[in-house]
């Protein structure tokens, strides 16, 4: 008769993708409310359980050999569909409102189809969602008027939020006009403590070309109206873009624009909350490759 090999506590692999991706055993064991020795010793149990190396410490701090980047490639959504399971037969349990925040620049990019598989596992969980700048919202869940809020990581006053997605913002223009060729260039953002705002005019003042800001709102749908318009550009992620935009670029006469990080901030301990938490970290990690392992 075969033997069968052993089985993976979800608990270790957990733990590992933690690490791999804070590259800190310490943030690791804070998400799992464990101490730091019990974290190291469970990365002993599992690389001795594999028979290989997953770990290496690097200049940055841990970082996964090959064997680790091949197991966090799986261990992402093996741990999705483990914790749906247990999600899906507990649902009974997790009932209650929810209050979520949401920059409405994310809220057709992500959030429909997270919702609603939350919706699938847990049927008695109302979830009411709140959308305006990050800023607001952070200071919403800090008067506890939120129990969780996505953000965009950098307009935080000390607000400790988990990453879930690095990537690039563009710079957005009507497919029909050509405003950005115009001097000075005219502009269509969010209120000045915008990180979005920060950023577009600190990469024109750094390739020296002049700006004004023409139109503030703190609507995406109101900044793309007004390009829409041909009346200025805007700053956004590269896509769904509404019929009639279009992303500018270099060959456009624009500068680069840096990434930016989409973080979650929780603010109620419920079990309602807590759950539409875990939902929205393993969605990113699933749905949207979550963030590099480099990223802390």
């Amino acid at each position: 008769m075969l033997s069968l090999p052993p089985g993976l506590d979800p608990d270790l692999l957990r733990s590992f993708v933690l690490i791999a991706e804070g590259a800190s055993v310490t943030r690791a064991a804070q998400r799992v409310g464990r101490t730091q020795s019990a974290v190291s010793m469970q990365m002993r149990r599992l690389e001795e359980l594999l028979g290989r190396q997953l770990l290496a410490r690097g200049p940055r701090g841990l970082a996964v050999t090959s064997h680790g980047a091949w197991l966090l490639e799986r261990a992402r959504p093996w741990l999705s569909m483990h914790d749906e399971i247990i999600a899906s037969f507990r649902s009974a349990e997790v009932a209650g409102p929810v209050r979520l925040g949401s920059p409405d620049d994310y809220v057709m990019t992500w959030l429909p189809e997270i919702l609603a598989r939350f919706a699938e596992s847990h049927p008695a969980v109302e979830i009411e969602v709140v959308c305006a700048p990050s800023t607001e919202l952070l200071e919403r869940l800090e008067r506890e008027e939120l129990d969780l809020t996505l953000y965009s990581a950098g307009n935080e006053r000390g607000q400790a939020g988990l990453p879930l997605w690095r990537g690039p913002l563009h710079w957005v223009g009507a497919a029909a006009h050509s405003v950005h060729r115009q001097v000075p260039l005219r502009l269509s953002l969010a209120q000045p403590s915008c990180i979005w705002r920060r950023a577009a005019t600190a990469a024109l003042d750094g390739a020296g070309l002049p700006w004004r800001v023409t139109y503030t709102s703190k609507s995406q749908m109101g900044t793309h109206a007004v390009v829409l318009a041909g009346l200025a550009i805007t700053v956004g992620l590269a896509g769904p873009l509404p019929e009639g935009l279009r992303v500018l670029n270099a060959s456009d006469g624009l500068p680069p624009l840096p990434e930016f990080e989409i973080a979650l901030a929780q603010g109620s301990d419920s079990g309602a909350a807590r759950a539409l938490e875990r939902h929205i970290i393993d969605s990113f990690r699933r749905e949207a490759g979550g963030l590099p392992a480099s990223a802390s």
